[in-house]
């Protein structure tokens, strides 16, 4: 019974996510679902991106947390339109979720959203939100041992982010022994060492990502 029901709420929200991937398009909106358990950099990441983008793309962002909207408030004061999910509880966006932020953001104004996942290695692996690009973030301090301990959302990724690399001479995390581990998981995934505090390999990250959204955004 449990498993008969956790599938129809998948595919209730798959349809809806449906939506809204037609949502986008129609705009050529490039959406991109960052997740990351908490701490890993999620907020860093989209505000050290949305620097290195300006003039070049126009970002939008919709924020996910079980509360508070602390980080909402720091994206809108770079003046890039935000919109605040607070979740109540539970432990990930869902595309309902997303199609009511959606209808709060100055859609025509957008070319890149941003959308950050609550922070979870688990649950947002499983739903889809009409996203274009799936993206996990994930940081030296948590150790080199997560690959293991959750291979469905390195599976379901299309990108890895191993931020805080400048934090590596003084954490156990083996960076080389790591890359060989999630793309042994994911061959097709790409894979970007950076520091958002120094901006070491920020720019492979971003070119890349302009890249990727340049088929629907021009």
């Amino acid at each position: 019974m449990e498993i008969k029901v956790l599938k129809d709420i998948l595919s209730a929200n798959d349809r809806i996510a449906q939506r809204n991937r037609q949502l986008l398009d129609s705009h050529k909106i490039f959406a991109v679902n960052i997740m990351a358990s908490p701490g890993a950099g999620k907020t860093s990441l989209i505000m050290e991106t949305t620097k290195r983008l300006e003039g070049r793309v126009k970002p939008g962002v919709i924020e996910g947390d079980i509360a508070s909207s602390i980080d909402a408030e720091a994206v809108g004061k770079m003046g890039v339109p935000v919109v605040q999910i607070n979740t109540g509880g539970e432990c990930h966006l869902d595309a309902n979720m997303i199609s009511n932020a959606l209808g709060s953001l100055p859609l025509p104004e957008i070319q890149v959203l941003f959308i950050e996942n609550v922070g979870n290695l688990v649950c947002p692996a499983e739903f889809a939100l009409g996203e274009h690009l799936k993206v996990l973030i994930v940081h030296t301090p948590e150790g080199d041992d997560k690959p293991f301990k959750y291979p469905l959302m390195f599976h379901a990724v299309d990108a890895v982010i191993i931020n805080k690399i400048d934090l590596l001479p003084y954490v156990k995390f083996n960076l080389e022994a790591y890359t060989k581990t999630v793309k042994s998981i994911n061959s097709q995934v790409a894979i970007f060492p950076l520091s958002c505090t120094t901006g070491q390999g920020l720019d492979a990250w971003v070119a890349w990502l302009v890249e990727m959204a340049s088929s629907l955004t021009r």
